[in-house]
């Protein structure tokens, strides 16, 4: 039986989202049982079958507003902190929250424990990719770090092209690094030296610089970003997602009869694209580069996109994909630790 550490109170729909997504997951998955860290007067009342599902009650909820190191070192009975504790004492197998993605990168960090030979863990995602042979490609970092050096932007390449290759199955992945030009000369100091470093290294295949708009259609299997470049990313390509579809139902109801018709043969269509680009339908940002499985979905997830993570966790779980990652780092670690003197 796999357990999951469950922040019940991190998000912005939680407790109740995130109790119904848990006990989704419940139902559809017979072999994950879950541990609710949450508050006693909110939780408790939200479970409609405790079948699999321990509470666990704290007394402080990390906002999402708080500084994030604060936050973890100061509210020690938090569900985040409890929920990582759980994690760190073998008490559960994975974590995951909705909550503060900093302070939750730090609970991974400073709690779960980091994996020797990584520098910086990092946020990574599989986001959908058109027009290629593959549908997805790994996006990181999201937001983990918002500050970073050239010898981490170069370790989240070796670490992404691991993900994609490990989890998503592609041979020989493509790495790409997120910048505001195609030229090799292109971006600030920290793109142009880990440019360098990627593209006179061996550990993994880097095919240049991309662009944002390229993101989406297949330049690279493995796209590596600055935390604030990477989440100003994502957060565009969720919300030009979302006001396109929007607009484009708009537009089909205004136009008549002949509009309508057209959209209803079109639906099945429009209904595949929607799933493709709305994030409940995906699973979380897992953290690389920590000691157990560690993943964060989007704030505003709902129940569907609670379920699904639950279900990316089983299957990182099941492919044992830390165990897997820390032996990689160690056969792979001259090269981790050339990169780091060269900074």
């Amino acid at each position: 039986m796999i357990t999951i550490a469950v922040d019940a109170m991190g998000g912005d729909y939680a407790p109740g989202e995130i109790v119904k997504g848990v006990e989704a997951a419940r139902d559809r998955y017979l072999d994950l049982s879950f541990q609710l860290y949450g508050l006693a007067d909110q939780v408790p009342a939200l479970i409609q079958n405790s079948e699999r599902i321990e509470f666990i009650p704290v007394s402080e909820v990390i906002a999402m507003g708080d500084e994030p190191v604060k936050a973890m070192r100061q509210k020690k009975d938090s569900s985040m902190v409890q929920a990582a504790q759980a994690v760190h004492d073998g008490r559960a197998d994975a974590l995951f929250s909705a909550g503060n993605t900093g302070a939750l990168l730090s609970c991974a960090i400073f709690i779960v424990g980091r994996i020797k030979g990584v520098d910086r863990p990092a946020l990574a995602t599989a986001l959908p990719s058109f027009g290629t042979q593959h549908d997805q490609f790994v996006f990181m970092d999201l937001g983990a770090n918002a500050e970073n050096k050239p010898n981490h932007l170069y370790q989240y390449g070796i670490l992404g092209s691991f993900y994609a290759s490990d989890v998503l199955g592609y041979e020989n992945p493509r790495v790409g690094l997120l910048n505001n030009g195609a030229e090799e000369d292109k971006g600030d100091e920290l793109h142009k030296e880990a440019h360098q470093l990627m593209l006179h290294t061996q550990a993994f295949n880097f095919v240049g610089n991309v662009e944002a708009r390229e993101l989406l259609d297949g330049s690279a299997d493995v796209v590596v970003a600055d935390g604030f470049s990477g989440n100003t990313a994502l957060k565009a390509i969720e919300g030009t997602a979302l006001t396109m579809l929007q607009q484009l139902k708009k537009a089909i109801l205004g136009a008549g009869w002949r509009g309508k018709l057209g959209g209803l043969l079109l639906k099945p269509a429009f209904k595949s694209m929607a799933q493709q680009l709305d994030f409940n339908e995906q699973g979380g940002a897992v953290v690389l580069g920590v000691k157990a499985p560690v993943v964060k979905t989007h704030g505003s997830a709902k129940a569907t996109a609670v379920a699904n993570t639950m279900g990316q966790i089983k299957t990182m779980i099941d492919q044992d994909l830390v165990a897997d990652t820390a032996a990689f780092i160690v056969e792979n670690h001259e090269a981790l630790k050339v990169k780091k003197s060269a900074n």
